[in-house]
């Protein structure tokens, strides 16, 4: 099905719907909350992205992290979290 397809079929039931007004309440909030979905806080900029790595990196540098060695010690930190 294509996305025109999909409009269309959308009208149609929004056109059933428009004297319903408590069904046209409804569908409003749902798509509001679809919209909501939509947006996503965690998404950045590729620009603050590669900040952040560089931010990683810069760090790494200093000395500053944590240091796991071996599959046991990895294993103990990710437990620990």
């Amino acid at each position: 099905m294509t996305t025109m397809q999909i409009s269309a079929q959308i009208q149609q039931g929004i056109a059933v719907l428009k004297d319903d007004e408590s069904r046209m309440k409804r569908l409003a909030r749902y798509i509001k909350r679809l919209v909501k979905e939509k947006e996503d806080p965690t998404k950045m900029t590729k620009e603050e992205f590669f900040a952040r790595v560089d931010e990683a990196l810069a760090q790494a540098e200093r000395g500053e992290g944590i240091r796991v060695h071996g599959k046991e010690e990895l294993h103990a930190f990710l437990n620990s979290l």
